[in-house]
């Protein structure tokens, strides 16, 4: 297996949906002649041409509108928002059409539509341009939610996305496009609603998804110099949510932490624990714990930005606590 990129991996899915099925196209802000903010498109426009890679006006309801409209005429698009930020520009047509069409109109439809888009906080970029508000996304039936935590999933899940009939809100953590890992080449599929066990483990359970896989991951190095042994279950999907993992995880371990990078109140957080607690409440042997952002918007002040969100520290003072208690 090649270790590759995030992005390298995101890019890698694109060309060869691409590449095998012509109706797939993407459209959005740069994705053209630019290469994408991030570069995932580079050198799509020279090799696929204008008409399925179309640089659009700086418009997100018009990106997303035109998106919708070419899935229900039968093309697969994939309409890249340069932030989730923007995705509240709209936020009409992502839950009020994408979300519901295929329902309201008992099936006759099918909305084979991908919305990529960058989140997270950690760049500097100031309040309105460093939310993680994921959780709104997913609390909409008839969209699926991705936000993957390693190269590998990226691309298996992009590929998976586009090839669904469903709209998927897929959200890539803007900090993990540098970061590396194997990732298997050719057709690489991960289903969508599946949740994994990054890491294995039998003192306490970790679950997380996106950038914050990464920093557990962290964490349970560090808390193995302690002789704890900690298990990390990775969502990958927020909806639909794949319990499953979790609930075996917990049944073993009877602790667990859940790690997110958005705010603590009404977050994904506070789902998963209230899930655990109705269907596992006899395995519980300490109080759930949440480690999440601070409940502030988020400061440019590098330092600052860097404390309101959850770090390595904070997962490992919250494990603690946990076995503890």
């Amino acid at each position: 297996m090649a270790r590759i990129t995030t992005r390298e991996a995101i890019s890698q899915a694109l060309w060869e949906e691409m590449e095998r099925d012509p109706k797939v196209f993407i459209l959005g802000e740069e994705v053209g002649v630019w290469g994408g903010t991030y570069a995932v498109t580079r050198g799509f426009y020279d090799h696929f041409g204008a008409k399925r890679v179309r640089d659009t006006p700086i418009a997100e309801s018009a990106i997303v509108g035109a998106a919708i409209g070419s899935a229900l005429t039968g093309l697969r698009p994939v309409a890249e928002l340069m932030t989730i930020n923007f995705a509240f520009a709209a936020m009409d047509h992502i839950v009020n059409e994408a979300a519901k069409l295929h329902y309201m109109f008992g099936g006759q439809f099918v909305l084979p539509l991908v919305i990529r888009t960058a989140g997270g906080g950690g760049r500097q970029l100031g309040a309105t341009h460093s939310q993680t508000p994921d959780v709104l996304f997913a609390h909409f039936p008839g969209l699926k939610v991705v936000a993957p935590g390693t190269p590998a999933d990226a691309k298996g899940l992009l590929k998976a996305a586009i090839r669904s009939d469903d709209p998927v809100f897929f959200i890539e953590n803007a900090t993990l496009y540098q970061q590396r890992g194997e990732v298997p080449e050719g057709d690489y599929i991960v289903p969508i609603g599946k949740s994994t066990v990054q890491r294995p483990g039998r003192d306490i359970t970790l679950v997380t998804y996106s950038k914050m896989l990464q920093v557990s991951l962290k964490a349970a190095e560090e808390l193995e110099k302690e002789g704890v042994d900690v298990e990390i279950v990775d969502l990958r999907t927020l909806r639909p949510l794949d319990m499953d993992p979790v609930i075996e995880s917990f049944k073993k371990t009877n602790r667990a932490v859940i790690v997110e990078e958005g705010w603590l109140s009404f977050g994904i957080g506070a789902e998963i624990s209230s899930r655990i607690y109705e269907q596992a409440f006899d395995y519980i042997d300490a109080p759930i714990k949440r480690v999440a952002q601070k409940e502030v918007p988020l400061p440019y002040n590098q330092t600052l930005e860097q404390m309101a969100i959850p770090q390595v520290e904070d997962v490992v003072n919250a494990v603690r606590e946990v076995l503890n208690a």
